[in-house]
């Protein structure tokens, strides 16, 4: 097929506004007449019948107007739907009228927001919580620090004590007074502190010593030089006793003596001091009393302690 004019006799070239077309015009298209008829001379007609439309198996007509059939709608502006029509959605293959679930899933429940509201109320709880007991333990922390109290806990005194060291040396080499409680116990020898007068801290003092091979071990550290020093013991005796004294393991050449210097009966009456003169070497030395045979030992200690030199008086 070649291109070409092929009139107007084709379904395309029926243009009802061809007229205003200067190819329209050309073919001989007419503007619309009284009579309605319009556009070019022997086009194809296409006039057919319409508002004809079948509800419910049965056909309506649209009323004329002017001529033409005017197609008329259920449920009109101001008319009402005719019963036969029927919604779309009530033919076989009609649009749904709920919501359909795609295949392969299922419809649930939205978020549980009133779940997820109380777990981040309970998590802010435990925040504020932790925050607080912090900021108390600061503070509990901050009041010991200021009452100077300490922070490691503290051993109690044994019945039983290893042998102590001093820790007070005076400029002059003296050693303070050491309580009872700091001796080593040998021998059957223990605490009591039933007696009153003991000068040791608690009234704690040394008794059970009149039994063979019963003793008090004391280590001293700080002796500042070898030389003579004296050596002090605070104790109660209501007889005249000695005691047996050893400087580093070795017996001193005579008896400590314990005698009763009070001339007290009662034993919360007899405290009393005595001393004696052994040699010390420079830095750590044992000191011990023991009753050993031959020695009186009915008394009770409660401190020892030294002096540098030879001092005749009580301490």
């Amino acid at each position: 097929m070649t291109p070409g004019d092929n009139g107007a006799s084709t379904p395309e070239d029926d243009d009802p506004f061809g007229y205003l077309y200067a190819d329209g015009q050309a073919r001989g298209a007419q503007p619309p007449s009284g009579s309605g008829g319009y556009g070019y001379p022997n086009a194809v007609s296409r006039v057919r019948p319409v508002g004809e439309r079948t509800y419910g198996g049965q056909q309506q007509t649209a009323p004329q107007y002017g001529g033409q059939t005017i197609p008329q709608q259920p449920g009109g502006y101001g008319q009402q739907p005719s019963a036969a029509y029927q919604a779309p959605e009530t033919f076989p293959g009609g649009a749904p009228t709920t919501r359909q679930t795609p295949p392969g899933q299922t419809r649930g429940r939205g978020p549980n927001t009133k779940g997820l509201l109380i777990g981040a109320i309970a998590v802010v709880a435990a925040v504020v919580i932790g925050i607080s007991v912090a900021m108390l333990n600061g503070n509990d922390d901050d009041n010991k620090a200021s009452n100077g109290a300490s922070t490691t806990p503290t051993q109690s005194a044994s019945a039983s004590p290893s042998p102590s060291s001093s820790s007070s040396v005076s400029a002059s080499g003296d050693i303070d007074p050491v309580d009872a409680k700091a001796f080593r116990l040998d021998g059957g020898a223990s605490l009591a502190s039933d007696v009153k007068g003991a000068r040791a801290d608690g009234g704690i003092y040394v008794t059970n010593l009149n039994q063979t091979g019963a003793g008090v071990t004391w280590t001293v550290d700080g002796i500042p030089a070898d030389g003579l020093y004296t050596v002090f013991a605070h104790y109660s005796a209501v007889t005249d006793s000695t005691m047996t004294l050893k400087i580093n393991g070795k017996e001193f050449g005579s008896k400590f003596p314990l005698d009763n210097y009070t001339h007290q009966s009662d034993p919360a009456n007899a405290w009393t001091t005595s001393y004696t003169y052994p040699t010390l070497t420079k830095g750590t030395n044992t000191i011990s009393l023991s009753c050993q045979s031959g020695d009186s030992c009915n008394v009770l200690l409660d401190q020892l302690w030294v002096k540098q030199g030879k001092h005749t008086n009580k301490g």
